[in-house]
């Protein structure tokens, strides 16, 4: 039973990257105004239909505690990257529950550039950069437990997570920023995934 467990709880950090992209990409290919060169994901909470990305930030965020709680059973000699990992998750819910500023023309309608800055605008900012940051720390600390093909792995999935997330923090627009921003978030999400599917297998059957 306890191995069954811990594979249903690693088998949320397989679903939580592909729901959060889809989603995301769904509204941003869909939604009017939006620029996925120019815009970030998060503004999309923004508007009539905000909901829809509020709920998969949350959605997304309780998945990955779920993995966590899978990598605290799976892991137990690397305690500090499942609670690095927990904190990612919490920080995509808080994330959601803090809406981003409407800003660079979107929603449709909004003034282009950065925009009225609000509390909750910048609560988000705060979770979020938390969150990239703990979840950089977690691929650096599991790979001191990891033999020296997979710890490579984390360390470069976690490196490129850290330079995407720099170049968005710089405020620049640059359609390089920001579609290497969303491909630094898949590789971490992918890296999670990896991570989880790898010690899913190495669990005993039941």
């Amino acid at each position: 039973m306890s191995a069954r467990v811990t594979r249903s709880l690693l088998g949320y950090a397989v679903l939580a990257g592909p729901v959060y992209v889809i989603v995301s990409l769904a509204q941003a290919f869909t939604r009017d105004g939006f620029d996925v060169t120019r815009h970030a994901w998060s503004l999309l909470s923004n508007g009539d239909l905000g909901w829809i990305q509020v709920t998969n930030f949350v959605a997304t965020g309780l998945m990955v505690l779920a993995a966590a709680a899978g990598l605290a059973r799976a892991v137990p000699q690397s305690r500090w990257t499942a609670r690095l990992v927990a904190v990612f998750g919490a920080s995509l819910i808080a994330a959601g529950l803090l809406r981003a500023d409407p800003a660079m023309g979107f929603p449709a309608g909004t003034p282009d550039g950065p925009g009225t800055v609000t509390w909750h605008g910048v609560a988000h900012l705060v979770a979020g950069a938390i969150g990239f940051l703990c979840a950089v720390a977690a691929a650096w600390v599991l790979a001191r437990h990891q033999d020296r093909g997979a710890a490579l792995y984390s360390r470069l999935s976690g490196t490129a997570f850290l330079l995407a997330f720099a170049g968005i923090a710089s405020s620049s627009s640059a359609p390089g920023f920001t579609l290497g921003f969303v491909a630094g978030v898949a590789i971490i999400f992918t890296w999670l995934a990896v991570v989880s599917i790898r010690l899913y297998r190495t669990l005993p059957g039941e």
